[in-house]
């Protein structure tokens, strides 16, 4: 896969679902629809709180041995496990670390076209452009195998700034976030068919009731500017709260914005923001 390129990533862990009720337990509390998991084929998920709000988004897929992995944020992971854990009281599911198995990351190449062989490699359901997750006992020499150029965590982020793919505990702040503002249906994250789930009621009613005044966006960045930092219309226009820099890489970054103050040259502390769509 000629211009591969990819790191072993960290801040990633995987748990572990197993029992003949796990698919079911998922199914009532995720966002997406269990069903489309299949060999070879990860699935993008999230879990929200009753009132619709952000909690945990993860990858999930089939491991080898029939149980579910569930790819999420290294410091997300217990809690998430707590979590499901009780889902699974009273049922045949049990969640656990998949101890030993961490996480690379790899793209590039002609489209990213062609997997790289192996039994736990799928494509990133969210994007073409971000290529495979691995799973490996030595994620590094699965990478090396693979023949992957080692990049660093700043490639990656700008790869996911230019396909405004948010990250967990970044763009996606527990309690908070709003995942169809966040872009969870252009991601593939969540499914409007397959009925009822934590969150759902307000998920619907914000995309078929709603037009979304705020939402995740792309912007252009002059200056230094800590994400988090709140984003402003000019002083001269009267300092107005307009939303919130995050990423960013390479003079881009994703921003949280009010669509209608997204207009001109706005500020986050220092540094100057650009809409850029």
């Amino acid at each position: 896969m000629s211009g591969l390129q990819g790191f072993v990533d960290r801040q990633r862990s995987v748990l572990r679902m197993a029992g003949a009720d796990v698919r079911d337990v998922l199914q009532n509390v995720v966002t997406n629809d269990i069903d489309r998991l299949a060999p070879g084929r990860a699935l993008y998920a999230a879990l929200l709180t009753p009132q619709g709000k952000y909690l945990f988004d993860f990858l999930l897929l089939e491991g080898p041995d029939g149980a579910l992995l569930i790819d999420v944020a290294a410091d997300r992971a217990e809690a998430l496990a707590q979590r499901l854990r009780i889902y699974c009281m009273r049922r045949d599911a049990a969640v656990t670390g998949a101890a030993g198995l961490g996480v690379a990351l790899a793209w590039g190449g002609p489209e990213t076209e062609g997997a790289p062989e192996g039994e736990l490699v799928v494509p990133d359901p969210r994007a073409a452009a971000l290529g495979w997750r691995i799973y490996a006992a030595d994620p590094a020499a699965a990478l090396a195998a693979f023949g992957a150029v080692e990049a660093d965590r700043a490639a990656y982020d700008a790869l996911r700034i230019a396909h405004l793919v948010p990250a967990s505990g970044i763009e996606l702040v527990p309690d908070q976030t709003y995942i169809l503002e966040a872009g969870f249906e252009a991601l593939n994250g969540v499914d409007f068919r397959k009925g009822c789930y934590v969150g759902q009621e307000v998920t619907a009613r914000m995309r078929h009731k709603t037009v979304l005044k705020k939402r995740l966006v792309r912007v252009r960045v002059e200056g230094e500017a800590a994400p988090g930092t709140p984003v402003t219309t000019p002083m001269t226009d009267g300092g107005k709260p307009a939303g919130t820099l995050f990423s960013q890489s390479g003079g881009r970054g994703l921003a949280h914005l009010r669509l209608d103050r997204a207009i001109g040259v706005l500020e986050a502390g220092a540094a100057k923001v650009i809409y850029e769509g």
